[in-house]
């Protein structure tokens, strides 16, 4: 998912013995799927989780941009380019339903945006990772995307409201990154010799750390627990994790391209396919800066931030002239 190692204020999850009378109030609300809006009462750490999630979840969709936006003058053609602008605008667009989200809780965009800039606050660990040729831009839009939708459409059922319903317009949105860039890996994969041999060799690359998107095994994932009691989460990564391969694994095998993992099997009992774990030394070490692209993807962030502020400013200072015709013609 765009958010992992989101970290509650509590571990554990508290008794409803051991709860407030508000708290059991809230609780009734989220077990009876009725949503949270900003201002109903909510406790301390629900709140403090979710502009961790939401923001940790907007900064993904920005920084995002970045691996991508790094090939629209090297598109092969007019049409993928076109289509890979819209998609860039797309996440940008994302970030921005996610911010506004964030800021019904009270927290500024500005200082979630600052956290991510002193690395406080993380994305997503895939994004740290290059994009070497135009076939990883294929197989970004498939799996990555892929990997978000299997995560997005469960949480269309989150239980703040704001990310909810953001939710629901974002997936109908990735659902089009994924089609296309499954279009373009049938295209390579269907295409020449060395084609498709790019295109298994960005599957084989980008395979484990797409895996790696949903977080760390449930068993492993100490947080978990109260975030799903909270219905901040309503699938575990477990189960994000098989529906994403269980949906993928057809497709790989539609384009001809070989199982990026040996220990793909079809289980006959579970009724779903088994897979080798992810390198986790690897992915904890991408999620404490030391990726591949962790420091050039930060850099660029600061940067386009720092080059855009004369734009904010702008911005801001027309916002100020109109408020203040508007005072005096009152």
């Amino acid at each position: 998912m765009y958010a992992q190692l989101i970290k509650t204020a509590r571990s554990g999850i508290t008794s409803r013995e051991d709860m407030s009378e508000q708290e059991r109030e809230f609780q009734d609300k989220i077990d009876n799927d009725i949503k949270i809006e900003p201002r109903d009462w909510m406790p301390d750490d629900y709140r403090a989780t979710l502009i961790r999630q939401m923001g940790q979840h907007a900064h993904s969709e920005v920084v995002g941009q970045l691996p991508e936006g790094n090939w629209i003058t090297r598109a092969p053609t007019l049409e993928r380019k076109a289509i890979l602008l819209a998609k860039v605008q797309d996440e940008a667009g994302h970030g921005l339903y996610l911010y506004s989200a964030a800021e019904t809780l009270g927290e500024t965009r500005d200082e979630l945006v600052r956290l991510l800039h002193e690395g406080r606050m993380k994305y997503s660990s895939i994004f740290n990772y290059p994009t070497l040729n135009w076939a990883d831009i294929g197989a970004v839009g498939w799996l990555v995307d892929g990997a978000a939708i299997v995560n997005q459409v469960a949480l269309q059922r989150t239980s703040y409201g704001p990310y909810s319903r953001a939710m629901i317009r974002i997936c109908k949105e990735e659902s089009f990154h994924a089609r296309q860039g499954y279009h373009a890996m049938m295209k390579m994969a269907f295409g020449s010799p060395a084609q498709k041999k790019m295109a298994q060799d960005a599957l084989n690359r980008l395979w484990f750390p797409a895996m790696m998107m949903f977080g760390p095994h449930d068993s492993d994932s100490t947080h978990s627990e109260q975030s799903m009691a909270w219905k901040i989460k309503v699938k575990s990564n477990d189960e994000l994790r098989q529906q994403f391969v269980d949906q993928t694994i057809p497709q790989i095998e539609y384009l001809g391209l070989d199982l990026p993992d040996e220990g793909i099997k079809w289980n006959e009992e579970r009724g779903h396919y088994d897979f080798s774990d992810p390198d986790w030394d690897e992915f904890m070490d991408v999620i404490r800066g030391n990726g591949p692209c962790n420091v050039d993807r930060l850099n660029d962030r600061v940067a386009a931030w720092d080059n855009g502020q004369w734009v904010r400013d702008g911005l801001m200072a027309h916002a100020r002239k109109k408020a203040a015709a508007k005072v005096a013609a009152e």
